[in-house]
């Protein structure tokens, strides 16, 4: 089935979310700027439509893509390259364009998706059949507990995940402008908070140094710290690797770390983390994705999916079909995409498919393709830019 046209899209979400770590912000924007917006793909091919999103997640953040480079990317590069190729060759159509233009994970990534989309939908089967099947049917997701002044705040957002939706996994975000000490303390009281039963992670977003990461750690222990992720700069392998033998059990998480599949093998030689975290926006979708978790499984390292898909149910199910592709007794934790299934609100883009939170958790799609109905009357509304790419 060749690949016929492409269409980009930039939309509207229906909310605007804010948040704060260490290392920047995280903001959508406001409603008229395409800055912070999501990138919605559709890949046409002889009478099937392929649709994915990805929101680049800068400025503000530590991967590069902005809406205006990844609308670029493949409308001038990637686009014109797939056009007349078959969808199913996901491993040459990544090398093709690797070989034009390196890097743009999130362009790639909304490409790669919007790929498996089409295929699984030509197929009639869902996209983890694609790539290894369903090991997992019900997906635990994890909270990301955004970073304030106000440790009341803080509690307050954790006591939200576990009271309204059930979440058993919550990260609080680290390192802020008043030391580790205040994370502790911020630790502890969502500890307090929440009971001895859900999971607490720790995530300094490269905020720590090796030494604070050690204290800090130390400090935490018998408040039962879950994980830590990326505590130190992205390129300190040595220093992952150092504080991971001083943890004492507690598992190291990478993310900042981990961009490329010569990422994670830099980081299982070094024996530096314990689980990857991998965002599919940030690897480049998920053929690069799978290739990491080969890299795991030779290396005994556990697999997190991470990324918040803000608003987004597509980019929430792109990630939702990865987890349940990952052999039960690789995964770590719980899915970071519960702000992309309905916490904000319904996804006014999906007309049919959505995903319902039952107890901290949902379940895996299994209609074909990523298992979601677009609506096209919604899209005409929420598009502010549409560009198109044909032959």
């Amino acid at each position: 089935m060749p690949i016929d046209r492409i269409e980009i899209f930039v939309t509207q979400l229906p909310g605007r979310l804010q948040r704060t770590f260490s290392s920047g912000s995280y903001d959508t924007g406001p409603p008229e700027q395409l800055l912070g917006k999501p990138v919605l793909v559709k890949i046409h091919a002889d009478g099937v439509v392929g649709v994915a999103q990805v929101r680049p997640i800068s400025p503000g953040h530590f991967v590069a893509d902005t809406v205006h480079s990844v609308v670029a990317a493949i409308r001038d590069i990637y686009g014109p390259l797939l056009i007349g190729r078959r969808l199913a060759d996901f491993e040459a159509n990544d090398v093709l364009m690797s070989s034009r233009l390196a890097g743009n994970p999130a362009a790639r990534a909304v490409l790669d998706i919007a790929l498996h989309d089409a295929l699984g939908k030509a197929l009639g089967v869902p996209v983890h059949d694609l790539i290894g099947g369903r090991s997992n049917d019900v997906i635990p997701l994890e909270w990301s507990v955004s970073l304030y002044d106000d440790a009341q705040r803080i509690v307050d957002d954790a006591r939200r995940a576990t009271d309204e939706f059930g979440i058993r996994v919550l990260c609080i975000k680290a390192a802020g402008r008043e030391g580790w000490r205040k994370d502790v303390s911020n630790f502890a009281a969502v500890r307090a908070a929440v009971g001895p039963d859900v999971v607490i992670g720790v995530d300094p977003n490269t905020g720590w140094s090796v030494a604070e990461s050690v204290l800090a750690l130390d400090a935490m222990r018998d408040m039962h710290v879950g994980y830590c992720e990326q505590p130190v700069e992205r390129r300190n392998l040595r220093g992952l690797a150092a504080i991971r033998a001083q943890a004492r059990g507690v598992p190291i998480m990478a993310d900042e770390s981990l961009f490329t599949v010569q990422d994670a093998a830099a980081l299982a030689h070094e024996g530096a983390v314990d689980v990857f975290c991998i965002k599919l926006y940030k690897v480049g979708g998920l053929t690069p994705a799978r290739r990491m978790l080969a890299i795991a499984d030779a290396f005994d390292i556990g697999i997190n999916c991470g990324g918040l898909a803000v608003a987004s149910q597509f980019e929430a199910a792109a990630a939702a079909h990865f987890c349940a592709a990952v052999p039960a007794g690789r995964t770590f934790g719980a899915a970071e995409f519960v702000f992309g299934a309905g916490v904000m609100g319904p996804d006014p883009l999906v007309a049919d498919g959505g995903f319902t939170i039952i107890d901290g958790a949902v379940r895996v799609p299994t209609a074909p393709g990523l298992g979601l109905t677009l609506d096209e009357d919604a899209l005409k509304r929420m598009t502010l830019l549409h560009v198109e790419v044909a032959a």
